[in-house]
């Protein structure tokens, strides 16, 4: 995954929307941070994975997958906002391959992020998301395929207004 990519295309969207907000002075870190937080409890809700009274099945991988990129979007978004974009990601080839129990894991790290927002703590909440994304069954490539789509897309939303 290119990350140097990813950090220069969500950094452009974020200039923008705050530009057209007029957020420029405001300090969104924990606005970001509650927004990953709502996102990644959608991304749950969409793989129904804690689900155990239901019979129904998870949403397609096509909703799921968005839904992780909205999670991407913000995650990046936060390391921007603390200067954490010069990082080198290593996701445990070994984690635990229950996603009940990987999403547990991540706002675990999100919340200490939130307390202690180092380099250290942003970079193991980065790896869990990457090691939730291989346990939902996605590629590298397919993360940054959608990433890209939906960077575009919010793109379109600001021209619209949203």
């Amino acid at each position: 995954m290119n990350l140097n990519k990813l950090f220069s295309m969500q950094e452009i969207l974020d200039k923008r929307i705050e530009t057209e907000h007029n957020l420029q002075n405001e300090n969104l870190l924990h606005k970001k941070v509650l927004a990953l937080f709502v996102e990644i409890g959608e991304l749950a809700n969409e793989t129904r994975c804690f689900k155990f009274w239901s019979k129904k099945g998870p949403s397609s991988r096509e909703v799921i997958l968005e839904e992780y990129v909205d999670g991407l979007h913000f995650i990046l978004s936060i390391g921007i906002t603390s200067g954490f974009t010069d990082i080198s990601l290593s996701p445990s080839t070994n984690a635990n391959k229950d996603a009940t129990d990987g999403f547990l894991r991540l706002n675990s790290l999100i919340s200490n992020f939130l307390n202690s927002s180092t380099r250290e703590n942003y970079i193991l909440l980065f790896n869990c998301f990457l090691n939730l994304g291989d346990v939902l069954g996605f590629s590298e490539s397919d993360i940054e395929a959608a990433y890209v789509q939906k960077n575009e897309i919010n793109h379109e939303r600001q021209n619209q207004g949203y």
